[in-house]
């Protein structure tokens, strides 16, 4: 993860494994215009009136994120992101590392437009695995192209990133620290999908109407861009930030 990325316990204001900058410009090498795997829509465990009262525009539980379509399943059992359906996957199997996947033959809807709190998209989608190398293994046999794998720790931590690109979107695969592994019970568990980023129009503006639910904005690792995480007061199930477009992509 090229960001403040932590896969420990703790306030995710703080971060568990805060999403970063990592957006790539060029829509070209995969994805929709590549022709490769793009997200078709993700299933969260939350109520649809905790997004409508951040400034989301949900309709019949689903509020649409770009051309993502995110389903908010209500409270449960389990907590987060509970799956995601894919187009273009490769083969017959969508076994991907343990990440609950489903295989989607939809066309893209047409992208959705701004929502009352300034988010346009979504940006990108964290996965965070205890075993990096066998994640990036299944996801690039799944017919996924791997971009570029990031050698270095973040801030806090996490010792090594892959990025994908998923039609307009970004998969990060942040690799837990080896003291997580060990204290969470080794590398054989599954990779887990864990958080999202989300682009705004302005940040500030989103900050206004989201207080006190949105923590304070920070420079994010790619130039030009800022970050803000939404705090647990937000009630929201999954850990998300919001960041400012990537410099090329901001509206004349």
């Amino acid at each position: 993860m090229s960001g403040a990325a932590r896969t420990g316990r703790g306030d995710r204001d703080a971060g568990s494994a805060q999403p970063s900058a990592a957006r790539s410009p060029n829509l070209s090498e995969g994805g929709l215009i590549g022709g490769g795997v793009s997200i078709d829509e993700l299933v969260l465990a939350d109520q649809p009136e905790r997004w409508s009262a951040l400034g989301f525009l949900v309709r019949d539980g689903v509020c649409q994120l770009g051309s993502v379509r995110v389903r908010l399943a209500g409270d449960g059992p389990q907590k987060g992101i509970l799956s995601w359906s894919l187009r273009g996957l490769r083969g017959d199997a969508v076994e991907l590392d343990g990440l609950p996947t489903t295989r989607s033959q939809g066309a893209p809807p047409p992208p959705g437009g701004a929502h009352p709190n300034g988010v346009l998209a979504l940006d990108h989608v964290v996965v965070v695995t205890p075993a990096l190398d066998r994640t990036v293994e299944a996801l690039e046999s799944g017919g996924m192209r791997l971009r570029r794998i990031r050698e270095q720790p973040t801030p806090a931590g996490a010792p090594r990133q892959a990025f994908f690109r998923l039609g307009e979107e970004i998969l990060e695969v942040v690799q837990e620290p080896q003291a997580v592994v060990e204290r969470d019970g080794g590398p054989d568990r599954p990779a887990r999908l864990w958080g999202l980023a989300l682009t705004v129009e302005d940040l500030d503006r989103a900050a206004e109407q989201m207080s006190p639910h949105l923590g304070d904005a920070r420079a994010a690792v790619q130039p030009g861009r800022r970050i803000a995480t939404l705090r647990r007061s937000a009630g929201l199930s999954v850990p998300i930030a919001l960041m400012t477009p990537a410099p090329e992509r901001k509206r004349s």
